[in-house]
């Protein structure tokens, strides 16, 4: 016998022994773990989420007041007076003003994430400054900037020390008015672009940057080829999270103007309906008619910009 085949006989001899399949119960068991953490958050999502819509389909069928009892089944006919009354539908124009800030607010935030993302000064003290105002309550936020834009507050006091005096009223009327809580919108929710992004471009291996400097790329190659296509999945997120925000804004102008001087929107206007006019069941059918169109226009943009998966590498 040789040595190689003493040492192979020792090594077969020696080698521990083959595990023994896991039992009936063990794999059961396996199987089950995973449900058994996913108990909670299934449960709060249905009893918060699914239950919700699902009753609002149904109040939606009804003419219910939300304080009666007593409810009666109408059909579709809550849908008709929504989709042939144009006074519901002309709030949408308001969107219009949130939809133009929306774009406003993705550059920004690409712009500051692209910037920040590379070795910059006192880059975590601007990243902190940037998200700040996301962690703010927007109660808190509305009644600020209410006290900032009010004739003779801060942004009039702001603009007199540099020389320009105005009495302008900027919540008095709807173009001022609207172009003034879509820029708070701006402010607040800036942060939340700005993290994803950040988040996005660091996420990007570093060595494509190196190599991408010896071949002699400045910055805007390096974002328009490797920043941008790598970032794609996370940029076509945030365009669907803006406009679906633009459709159903409701914190800042409901606390601010409450909707007046042009401000109403339309999940405003489903407020008003549902607990000023005690229309319950008109109110649910509206609000489903703005789920349906957040829903088409998501389904329209995936179809416009498909997800597709970029490898950079």
């Amino acid at each position: 016998m040789t040595d190689t085949t003493e040492k192979a006989a020792v090594q077969v001899s020696t080698a521990a022994p083959a595990p023994a399949p896991a039992s009936r119960r063990t794999r059961a068991w396996r199987g089950v773990t995973p449900w058994l953490f996913l108990i909670a958050p299934l449960a709060l999502l249905v009893t918060f989420t699914y239950a919700p819509i699902v009753n609002m389909l149904a109040y939606s069928l009804t003419d219910w007041d939300g304080v009666s009892p007593v409810l009666h089944y109408t059909g579709a006919a809550n849908y008709e007076e929504v989709l042939t009354r144009p006074d519901l539908f002309e709030v949408f124009w308001v969107s219009g003003y949130y939809l133009a800030a929306s774009a406003v607010q993705i550059v920004l935030a690409l712009y500051f994430a692209t910037v920040l993302s590379f070795n910059v000064r006192f880059r975590n003290f601007f990243k902190g400054v940037l998200f700040f105002p996301y962690l703010i309550n927007g109660v808190a936020i509305g009644f600020v900037f209410l006290y900032f834009f009010q004739d003779g507050g801060t942004l009039d006091s702001v603009l007199g020390l540099f020389g320009a005096h105005t009495d302008h009223a900027w919540l008095g009327t709807p173009v001022s008015a609207n172009t003034s809580l879509a820029g708070v919108s701006v402010w607040r929710y800036l942060g939340l672009n700005f993290v994803l992004f950040l988040g996005a471009i660091q996420s990007i291996p570093g060595e494509l940057y190196e190599a991408a400097e010896l071949d002699g790329a400045n910055r805007w190659h390096q974002f328009r080829h490797i920043i941008a296509p790598g970032i794609k999945p996370v940029l076509t997120l945030t365009v669907i999270l803006s406009i679906s925000g633009s459709l159903s804004v409701f914190e800042i102008p409901y606390i601010m103007t409450g909707g007046a001087t042009g401000t109403e929107t339309f999940v405003i206007q489903t407020v008003n309906l549902a607990f000023r006019f005690n229309k319950t069941g008109l109110a649910s059918a509206a609000a489903v008619v703005l789920l349906l169109i957040i829903l088409l226009v998501t389904w329209v943009q995936r179809r416009l910009v498909p997800d597709d998966k970029v490898d950079l590498v």
